[in-house]
């Protein structure tokens, strides 16, 4: 199951989708913040591509290898002054035409591909383990092997002071760069830490945690191939993209991933056939609910009511095989810890049910 009805999928049969194009500028970004009153930077149709580029906010970890003259251009164009509450650039809003309150924005992952062979992890002051680490700050950056699909440290340095303007740009000779995890090979899983609707509250919403709209959810798997359904709050749904990861493990525990810009392609279809009152992921092998709270067992507990929730109101079955369903298939996992909000993911393999699955 897709989560889609017979007179859904015989609807999008007939979807003729046009392709749009939406570049990172200053006029089509928002700088930390969801907001239901800004004006859109696209307005689009139920199945139609879109073609965006998602721009880190660590760019300037390392410029000359992480920055071209378009992100100097866009750091530019967005004084530090409006970089709040959160700390994240984000592509949009994108109007989806006729979306409302109540209904499903379907976003189809379709293609995420480094903007650069580079990325920079932050451990940082947000991090789990700040003060076992003396409170200082340090940077590794990465490099991509595009065909081994795996990344490599290539140095480091300690931050000069404390990591509290988004976008700040480092000069190479300001800091001492040392090596780092050599020989140590991780692998790359391109994905978008923050995406989601813009929520129905007044003025700027941080993008840093995560909530009911999406936000700064922090799963690797929404990557290419993933279907993410995110609950409607307002006209036009308004949707954004940022944060681009090309690898991070469940917790992201020193307060970043490796943070890499990415040009993300996407379709998106409106849904009424059905509703799900938080994010909701989808891969081709797994059904993934999300759980966020400020401490862990509240996260957990959140994820695993969602998890009861896909499986009775959208699978079928009853309360009592799906609790115990879960308690033997299902998967927890923190999926971050440094984000304010805390979260948990429940993950139950597809190909459990006949007909599921790959």
């Amino acid at each position: 199951m897709t989560l889609l009805t017979d007179d859904g999928a015989a609807a999008r049969r007939e979807v003729r989708p046009e392709f749009h194009v939406l570049k990172a500028t200053p006029a089509n970004v928002h700088w930390g913040y969801f907001d239901a009153a800004r004006a859109p930077a696209l307005r689009v149709k139920s199945g139609d591509i879109i073609h965006a580029e998602a721009i880190t906010h660590h760019a300037g970890d390392a410029p000359e290898l992480m920055m071209d003259a378009a992100i100097i251009a866009l750091y530019r164009g967005v004084p530090e002054a409006d970089r709040h509450p959160g700390v994240h650039i984000m592509t949009g809003p994108i109007f989806i035409e006729g979306a409302r309150p109540g209904d499903m924005l379907e976003v189809h992952y379709l293609a995420m591909t480094p903007r650069f062979r580079y990325g920079a992890n932050l451990a940082a002051h947000w991090g789990h383990l700040y003060r076992e680490f003396g409170e200082r700050e340090r940077v590794t950056i990465y490099r991509l092997d595009r065909r081994a699909l795996i990344a490599e440290a290539v140095f480091a340095y300690d931050y000069p002071d404390k990591y509290t303007t988004p976008g700040r740009i480092m000069a190479r000779d300001a800091c001492c760069r040392e090596p780092a995890l050599a020989g140590v090979r991780v692998p790359v899983r391109p994905h978008l830490g923050t995406a989601g609707v813009a929520p129905d509250a007044p003025g700027r919403v941080s993008t840093i945690p995560p909530g009911r709209h999406g936000g700064n959810i922090d799963n690797w798997r929404i990557g290419a191939g993933a279907t993410m359904y995110y609950p409607v709050a307002v006209d036009g749904a308004l949707f954004s993209i940022g944060d681009p990861h090309i690898s991070q493990g469940d917790g992201e525990i020193s307060g970043t991933a490796i943070e890499a810009s990415l040009d993300v392609v996407f379709q998106v279809f409106l849904r009424r056939d059905f509703a799900f009152p938080s994010p909701l992921l989808e891969t081709p092998e797994c059904w993934i609910t999300h759980g966020f709270d400020d401490d862990l067992d509240g996260a957990m507990r959140a994820a695993s009511l969602e998890m009861l929730r896909l499986l009775t109101e959208q699978l079928g079955l009853r309360r009592e095989d799906a609790y115990s369903l879960m308690s033997v298939a299902a998967d927890f996992t923190v999926t971050q810890v440094v984000d304010g909000r805390q979260g948990v993911h429940a993950r139950l393999r597809r190909d459990l049910f006949p007909g599921e699955g790959k």
